[in-house]
């Protein structure tokens, strides 16, 4: 075999190579200019290749009936002109049972994926979903498969269709025995295409893969909203109406009688400067930082026994996991008749009715929230635990941790003792009585026997204070001597203390934070989770 031969070509010269390319780059552009002067000159005269190509594919998709005309598009505004004739099904409600019905569905698009001819689209209402599917056929026309693929995420539609039972479930959706076979689909109101945040992006557990976005917590409140509408924040504020039903009940079973007090009085409710004040005509005034004094009122009012649902104002800057400038409390007051443990009784019976009636009527909304945000359930005993303070001090101090006989507890020891009791107890629930006075308001009564110590309580769930109460000093002049102690000016709250001097019977009570007990009672880790508007010192919008 002979070898080959190596030819050496000689390299071109580069001036020739630049003339070259110049030559063909004028050549284009020339060829260039041409072509849009005659396009220009036949202006309004349309080529008559395009133009013929234009027309075969308009007569081709005329030429196709639309066999779904009439059962799809978009609905007109609706100005309420008349009533719909159709009867809509809870998405809730849809299940193997239902396997052959036809059904009405409104809901929101959460998610669709259309590929060929067929196409596969979740509906949601509130924690609830189903599957539906649409395929072009013989009652189906590709013009309303492109429709229902053009509707965008979050747009409220009306789907019709037959139930059908599946063979495997549908994990993604709550409905997972059933799709809905799509018949009609109409948008009753579109969303944008662009979303400033993703549904599936805020129901994300944190902790999920790195390769799919959640959202973190300030862009979900810049956009609350869409936040809202998470199966998540779905069950979490259906959960917390029922803290407040219960709440209600219990002691309107017990002979309490529901108030209604001032947001707006004349002097700090609580002593210290962590309120706020407004302009009040000519004069100022404040936000109520609770209504503790028109509860202890109403008790001198013959009243007995009150409880009040409401907004509560402190002007603290706490930028903590657990404070808010406004919160929701729910405020109770009680008369007794000999030790005011009766009105601890009281409470620890109230606490044990909501828990227990949470755990019976609510247990698909807990392990909704716990698909999110994983939790250990929440534990309480029957009685409720009760400790005295000076029992916490000596278990934090046998555990290595800094406490004084007459400091209040500091937020790091109130975790630490509330894993101490947990561990001892086995409990996430317990009362710890008789703080020391200093650590009070002005109306506390002292404790008789124990100087120092005083005649009031806190309440605990998993480690985090949740209410805080007292006997309530119902002596006039004492109630004046703790004032001034304090610094407070009693001629601005003069009403409160007048009341005293007609006769009153002793009392106690206490203000709970609802955002803390259904924070804790799910195991959440910011209250932000569970306050629908979040106020604090850094946020005052939505």
């Amino acid at each position: 075999m002979s070898e080959p031969v190596a030819v050496e070509v000689p390299a071109a010269d580069n001036s020739d190579k630049a003339t070259k390319k110049a030559a063909e780059k004028a050549a284009k552009k020339a060829a260039k200019k041409e072509k849009k002067a005659a396009h220009k000159a036949a202006a309004g005269a349309p080529s008559t290749e395009n133009s013929a190509g234009d027309a075969a594919a308009d007569a081709s998709e005329s030429s196709e009936a639309d066999v779904s005309q009439g059962l799809y598009g978009n609905m007109p505004l609706n100005r309420s002109e008349n009533f719909l004739s159709k009867s809509y099904s809870p998405i809730k409600l849809l299940e193997s049972s239902l396997d052959g019905k036809s059904v009405w569905i409104r809901g929101r698009l959460h998610t669709s994926r259309f590929k060929g001819k067929t196409g596969f689209f979740v509906i949601r209402h509130q924690h609830y979903s189903v599957q539906c599917v649409l395929s072009v056929g013989s009652a189906v026309s590709r013009q309303m498969m492109k429709f229902a693929a053009s509707v965008s995420k979050e747009s409220i539609v009306d789907v019709a269709g037959v139930l059908r039972k599946v063979d495997s479930p549908v994990a993604a959706c709550s409905q997972q025995e059933v799709e809905l076979h799509t018949t009609e689909i109409w948008c009753v109101s579109a969303a944008e295409p662009r979303l400033p945040l993703q549904v599936e992006d805020a129901m994300r557990p944190n902790q999920q893969q790195a390769s799919l976005a959640t959202a973190g917590q300030e862009i979900k409140l810049d956009n609350r909203v869409i936040d809202l509408r998470t199966p998540t924040n779905q069950a979490v504020f259906r959960l917390e109406a029922e803290v407040c039903r219960l709440f209600r009940d219990t002691l309107a079973a017990e002979s309490f009688v529901e108030i209604h007090t001032p947001k707006i009085i004349s002097a700090a409710s609580e002593g210290g400067a962590n309120v706020f004040e407004v302009t009040y005509f000519k004069s100022k005034a404040y936000l109520a930082q609770s209504p503790q004094l028109y509860k202890q009122m109403a008790i001198a009012g013959d009243f007995d026994r009150v409880f009040t649902i409401g907004s509560v104002f402190r002007a603290e800057d706490s930028n903590t996991h657990r404070h808010l400038t406004e919160f929701i409390g729910l405020d109770l007051e009680m008369a007794f008749l000999s030790h005011y443990h009766e009105v601890l009784d009281t409470l620890g019976r109230l606490f044990v009715a909501i828990f227990k009636g949470l755990q019976a009527s609510c247990a698909d909304l807990i392990s909704t929230v716990c698909k999110q945000y994983p939790a250990e359930p929440f534990e309480f005993l029957e009685p409720t635990l009760r400790l005295e303070f000076p029992e916490a001090v000596r278990m934090l101090r046998e555990a290595g941790a800094e406490q004084g006989d007459f400091d209040d507890l500091s937020t790091p020891n109130e975790k630490l003792l509330g894993r101490l009791v947990k561990a001892k107890y086995k409990t996430d629930f317990y009362i710890l009585d008789k703080f020391p006075l200093a650590a009070r308001p002005f109306y506390t009564m002292p404790d008789p026997a124990r100087p120092g110590y005083s005649n009031s309580y806190d309440f605990f769930m998993r480690g985090e204070e949740i209410l805080s109460g007292a006997q309530r000093i119902h002596d006039p002049a004492l109630l004046v001597e703790r004032a001034q102690g304090f610094g407070i000016d009693t001629a601005k709250m003069q009403s409160y203390v007048d009341c005293f001097k007609y006769g009153c019977p002793p009392h106690a009570g206490g203000g709970i934070g609802l955002e803390r007990v259904t924070m804790l009672f799910l195991g959440l880790d910011n209250i932000r989770k569970t306050s629908l508007f979040p106020r604090d010192p850094k946020r005052l919008t939505p």
